[in-house]
């Protein structure tokens, strides 16, 4: 167990930083060729953050690990979180096919909630990396092996995430089951317009061609 004071990540703070710092740069220039290249986004934005201290320390808790820095770097895999928002559903699998290039990261875990949705109706995709880094690992290895959480969304389906995140953490909320019904329809019609964006986008750039 650590010192409430000293941060959960210890010694090896910098270097999940080094990490998420290295990803964001690959995401902008991904971002920055397509855009040269086709004149479109593939992405709207991009949003990263370092678990916060208390949060981390809460989840090692939940889970049941030890509140400790080899928990909250090795054990968990969510320290660094990067969240990519784009306007189509097709751009989610082609930013996806470009991380299976990335030399210096694995993908250790994949989980495709857009094809097949939580029964709440959340959609997103999400993927566990393991990437390489300059620096001494829990483990001892140097260069380290870090993770890192992506979750991949149109901006649907972050609009209806961020709804649903703030509902969840509200207390003595009068018609639960309602809202929750109406979450999931909410859910399953921005899922359809989300294919029909896709549609009419195929069919713009076969009027182009």
């Amino acid at each position: 167990m650590i010192n409430m004071t000293d941060s959960i990540y210890g010694e090896y703070k910098e270097a999940l930083e080094y990490v998420m710092d290295k990803l964001n740069k690959k995401f902008e220039k991904m971002e920055e060729e397509e855009y040269s290249k086709e004149g479109e986004h593939l992405y709207e934005h991009l949003i990263s953050r370092l678990k916060e201290e208390d949060s981390m320390r809460e989840k090692c808790e939940r889970k049941g690990l030890p509140v400790t820095t080899y928990s909250a770097v090795h054990e968990l895999h969510d320290a660094v979180g990067i969240r990519i928002v784009t306007s189509f559903r097709e751009d989610i699998y082609e930013i996806i096919k470009r991380i299976r290039r990335f030399e210096d990261c694995q993908i250790i875990e994949e989980k495709d909630y857009i094809r097949k949705a939580k029964d709440n109706g959340y959609r997103s995709y999400h993927m566990i990396l393991r990437c390489k880094a300059p620096y001494k690992d829990p483990d001892g290895n140097c260069p380290g092996y870090f993770f890192v959480e992506i979750q991949l969304r149109t901006i649907a389906m972050d609009s209806w995430a961020s709804l649903e995140h703030k509902m969840r953490y509200k207390k003595d909320v009068n018609n639960q089951k309602l809202i929750e019904q109406e979450l999931k329809r909410c859910a399953d019609e921005l899922a359809s317009c989300d294919v029909s964006m896709q549609t009419i986008r195929g069919l713009i750039k076969e009027s182009d061609e």
